[in-house]
């Protein structure tokens, strides 16, 4: 008699565990929800680089795009959110983040977290050489940031990472 078995059958569990049902069945396992369609990723993402009433409404009709990548291929994925952050869409970022999108490094330095993306480029330096969505480095995400993001700009540059080195491979 193995000790699952003993332990279910003998009622010992009860006092150790609480209750002999955590050998006597076995766990439950998640249902997993169908794969989206590619095309209506493909379109929320396209959506999230510059239409926030259709990012709203598709995400309104289909809350699983939130973070859904679109595979434009040769290893280079986006989200809507990465869109917004490549192009510099504030707005639509924002609201992508607040209803629980994952930011990253790119989309937080188009957006001036100045402090956030400082800390992590403190501890892992070699994220200033990183490729965002399209190769896109972060020099070119603050550039998109504008004036709130120009303080990551200029540090991004005296960490040396220049224009000169966005076509780098």
């Amino acid at each position: 008699m193995d000790r699952r078995h003993f332990l279910a059958t003998t009622g010992l569990s009860i006092p150790l565990l609480g209750t002999s049902a955590l050998f006597a069945q076995d766990p439950v396992k998640p249902t997993k929800t169908a794969q989206l369609e590619p095309e209506l990723v493909k379109e929320f993402v396209r959506v999230g680089h510059n239409n926030l009433p259709e990012v709203q409404r598709m995400l309104k009709e289909q809350p699983g795009l939130l973070n859904a990548s679109w595979d434009v291929g040769g290893g280079d994925f986006e989200t809507a959110v990465e869109g917004a952050g490549h192009v510099g869409d504030r707005e639509i970022a924002e609201y992508l983040i607040g209803q629980g999108a994952r930011a990253n490094v790119f989309v937080l330095t188009m957006l001036g977290h100045t402090a956030i993306v400082k800390g992590l480029l403190a501890l892992y330096p070699d994220l200033l050489r990183s490729k965002g969505p399209h190769g896109l480095t972060l020099l070119h995400h603050a550039a998109r940031g504008g004036e709130r993001a120009h303080e990551l700009l200029e540090h991004i540059r005296s960490l040396g990472l220049t224009e000169a080195k966005l076509t780098m491979p």
